[in-house]
Parts: C-alpha cells; structure tokens; sequence
C-alpha cells in the first residue's frame, strides 16, 4: 500500500451508495486518505435523497457527478470496494477487494436512504482504523 491509501468506490450508477462512501471517507479522514468513486453505468446525477441525507450530516454532495468506472481507476487504487455492482469491476492482483452488501437508495426517500448511509458510516469509520492506524 502506498504512503497515503487509495480507495475506489464502485456501484452500478455511481449516484448513492459509493458517493456517500466517497464522502464519507473524504470529511472522516480528512485528506488523509485518497478517495475515488465511479459507476458501471453511472447515472445522469446524484441521487437527491443521497444528497439530502449526507446534508443532514453536514457533508455536501451537490456538486459530485456519477463517473464512469476505468481500469485506471482501479489500478490507482489500494482497495476497491464494491456495492452490487456484480462481475463489472475490473480484477487485479495485488488490489484489495471487498463487496459491501448494502440496500439500494435508488428510488427511495430520505427516510429509507438514512439506514443506508448509516450502515455505510459504520463501515467507512471500520475502514479508516484499518487504514490508519493510530497516530498517524
């Protein structure tokens, strides 16, 4: 792993899940780690029930766009971690891979879309101890 670690996020239409992720890892680490997101088929904007939950935690995504997922993408990257994006994210050895299994906000209101940014909190603050280990 390089000094400062790579995530990539990747999930069907880049517009929810791997956004908030993004986010997430982004204002939790602060700086500390390099943070990526893309989609497989990305969609035309980010999901507005995403946008206004991470509001509601003081993170700002307005301005994000879904990015289509490149192998450059996923060679740049320490670990990549998907969400339900299936068999479409690129494999190379030596990456770091996980699958979080995490509800779809597609569609959904705020109030179905807060579990799910939840979850995905719980998960990126496991992730960032991982990564940075204490003191650093």
């Amino acid at each position: 792993m390089s000094e400062k670690p790579s995530v990539l996020f990747v999930c069907v239409h880049n517009a929810g899940r791997s956004q908030m992720a993004a986010a997430y890892l982004n204002h939790l680490s602060g700086g500390r780690i390099e943070v990526r997101s893309a989609g497989s088929e990305p969609a035309d904007r980010v999901n507005p029930a995403a946008v206004e939950a991470m509001l509601e935690e003081g993170i700002d995504i307005r301005t994000e766009t879904p990015k289509i997922l490149t192998t450059e993408a996923v060679k740049a990257s320490d670990v990549v971690i998907t969400m339900g994006c299936g068999d479409t994210c690129p494999i190379f050895p030596g990456k770091r891979y996980e699958d979080w299994e995490l509800e779809d906000p597609a569609g959904k209101g705020v109030a179905a879309v807060r579990p799910i940014r939840d979850e995905i909190k719980s998960r990126i603050e496991g992730l960032i101890d991982e990564l940075l280990p204490s003191g650093v």
